[in-house]
């Protein structure tokens, strides 16, 4: 089943935060996940202490550089989604995870300097790509943008990534207060008490656009479990 891994050099691009939601929602209609939390600070652990968490949502967070090759491989034989959250650095562990990925999403804001720390996350997938002599699909996700204003810079950083080969993601994460309370809280966005979180809809409805790009860039190998989350 297919594996989804989150990659970026740079901490605090909005790896944890994407994860999660893409996790959650696949959950929320029913398909079998496990996140995988390899990043050191433990943000999506911490996160599934909280209540909420969907019951077909499993969070593994005892994984090392020489056992996540075995526990992806593991988790991808018992759920239909495997998500990995990296470590904010270029490791080992990271370059093992994205030999196994079927597509590596890295989170970046829309500035030149977040913007040369992603280019260094693709740079390292299409190493795994040579030495695994495997096509390991990318995609750049801008996180924390504004759902009113397209900025002229972040035009021009998604046209030098397009210009470059490297696929951009139509749907950007955009800041939502929502986004952050469910770290705060638990569970997912439709957990959410409108009476303490504002615009829950709207972050539910980005959620719902990013999470079905995803599964279109994955065709074929979603095909089937597609089916689960429809």
């Amino acid at each position: 089943m297919p594996t989804i891994v989150f990659a970026s050099p740079k901490g605090g691009a909005g790896k944890s935060t994407s994860a999660v939601i893409l996790a959650t929602e696949l959950a929320g209609k029913g398909a079998s996940v496990t996140i995988i939390d390899a990043d050191p600070n433990k943000p999506v652990s911490r996160w599934a202490k909280r209540p909420g968490k969907p019951a077909t949502l499993t969070v593994i967070a005892d994984v090392t550089e020489d056992s996540v090759i075995d526990q992806i491989e593991e988790s991808a034989r018992k759920t239909a989604f495997v998500i990995v959250d990296l470590e904010g650095t270029a490791s080992a562990m990271v370059a093992y995870a994205m030999s196994r990925a079927d597509l590596v999403i890295i989170p970046t804001q829309g500035s030149q300097l977040d913007a040369a720390e992603a280019v260094k996350a693709v740079k390292l997938v299409r190493t795994q790509e040579k030495a695994f002599r495997r096509i390991i699909p990318a995609a750049i996700l801008f996180t924390r943008t504004s759902a009113a204003i397209r900025p002229r810079t972040l035009q021009a950083i998604e046209i030098e990534f397009m210009e470059g080969g490297v696929r951009v993601l139509g749907t950007q994460m955009h800041e939502r207060d929502a986004f952050r309370a469910i770290f705060a809280f638990g569970g997912s966005l439709s957990d959410l008490d409108p009476a303490q979180v504002s615009n829950i809809q709207a972050a539910r409805n980005n959620a719902l656009a990013f999470t079905g790009e995803v599964l279109a860039i994955l065709k074929p190998s979603a095909v089937a479990s597609q089916a689960k989350v429809a």
